[in-house]
């Protein structure tokens, strides 16, 4: 080999080093990135899963739980953002609630990153931001951008083919790594299948009346701006559909949760709890097959031509015109249709009611920013600060 060949490889092979070296710290800073969650006047504790199952303690998916408790009794509701981290309203709308609303009767428990490991990583080839920033007064902030599994490097490798627990549904192979394909879990088995089963333990052991699970939704995906309800939370989330269709400005539909279709907490919940089981649905054109470039502007402002033009032609479930689907009408859906369940399950159980103050409806979240309901966290209080 001469010389010109043998320093030509050697400049190939450091420029290949160089290049691994500064994407495995891109990869690494995504990862660690620390999300802080300013405390509100209602959180009075913060619990981890693991608390509740030894099966996940220590592990990436030893999540937060954040608590809120009225000064007067009532049913207990719980709250799910992050199933898929990569549908990013529900971790924002979950954000809101812990860092702004009151809960005056009743409990709220909160997880805002469910699927925690999902939020380490992007999907592999989808050209994923690693985060996005939320504009604030104080200068906005970061957020990792998820993905719809678990983070193969916190569990691997993926079956051939997912048999689901209990039911032996057979299912696509990385729904392994689903955490809404893996409810109810089981205590001996991955990760994820751990993970729903530590949130089943905390429905059961803390009583929960209501869980509500948040997603948003690709506009070519039959299943959106909707409410999915086990049988259980039918006649809520009929009366819930009609209140916000009628008051709201917005429209949302409901769905019943199919018996056949097996590891999705709508149907896994109710069927192995005390707990109605819900689910939402807000729409989210970042996640379309059809869309252009898949950057931070297009998670934000939900604006896409080629959605846009994929609607033209009757390929979609979910009206889309210029003005797109912005981040801040996908999070004012979650928190009216949230405030709804909360008025009509108080309606209906007198006895045991939830009460909620201080969370912004639709039209005020849309007017104001998402941001706008973001504390900062360089002044708050340290023992008021949590990360994610």
């Amino acid at each position: 080999m001469d010389k010109q060949t043998c320093l030509r490889k050697i400049v190939i092979g450091a420029l290949g080093f160089l290049l691994l070296a500064a994407s495995g710290i891109d990869f690494y800073r995504s990862r660690n990135l620390k999300e802080p969650v300013v405390l509100g006047p209602g959180v009075t504790r913060v619990n981890t899963l693991g608390e509740y199952f030894a099966g996940v303690r220590g592990t990436v998916n030893d999540c937060n739980l954040y608590v809120l408790e009225g000064k007067e009794p009532g049913a207990t509701m719980m709250i799910l953002g992050g199933t898929h981290a990569e549908e990013p309203a529900g971790r924002l709308a979950t954000w809101i609630i812990a860092e702004n609303a009151v809960l005056e009767k009743g409990r709220l428990i909160l997880a805002l990153s469910a699927n925690r490991s999902a939020t380490t990583v992007t999907r592999v080839s989808g050209a994923y931001p690693p985060d996005f920033t939320i504009p604030t007064a104080w200068g906005g902030q970061k957020f990792r951008m998820g993905d719809r599994w678990s983070n193969p490097l916190d569990q691997w490798p993926d079956p051939e083919v997912y048999i689901h627990y209990p039911s032996r549904q057979y299912l696509a192979y990385v729904d392994i790594r689903n955490l809404n394909r893996t409810w109810p879990g089981r205590p001996d088995g991955s990760l994820t299948e751990r993970t729903t089963y530590a949130l089943m333990e905390v429905i059961r052991n803390e009583k929960v009346d209501v869980l509500i699970d948040l997603h948003e939704a690709e506009l070519q995906y039959p299943v959106i701006s909707t409410i999915v309800a086990h049988e259980k939370g039918r006649e809520l989330a009929t009366m819930v559909s009609m209140v916000i269709s009628d008051t709201e400005g917005f429209n949302i539909g409901t769905e019943y949760s199919p018996k056949n279709l097996r590891g999705l907490s709508h149907r896994e919940v109710g069927d192995y709890s005390q707990a109605a089981s819900l689910l939402l649905e807000a729409p989210e054109p970042f996640l379309d097959a059809t869309r252009g470039r898949t950057d931070r502007e297009l998670l934000l402002t939900g604006r896409d031509e080629f959605v846009v033009k994929a609607g033209k032609h009757g390929l979609l479930f979910e009206k889309i015109d210029e003005k797109g689907w912005p981040v801040d009408v996908r999070v004012g859906r979650h928190t009216s249709t949230l405030l709804s369940i909360f008025e009509t399950w108080s309606a209906d159980h007198a006895d045991r009611p939830l009460v909620c103050t201080n969370l912004p409806r639709y039209a005020e979240v849309i007017a104001n920013g998402t941001g706008h309901y973001l504390k900062d966290p360089a002044k708050a209080d340290p023992k008021r600060l949590a990360f994610e």
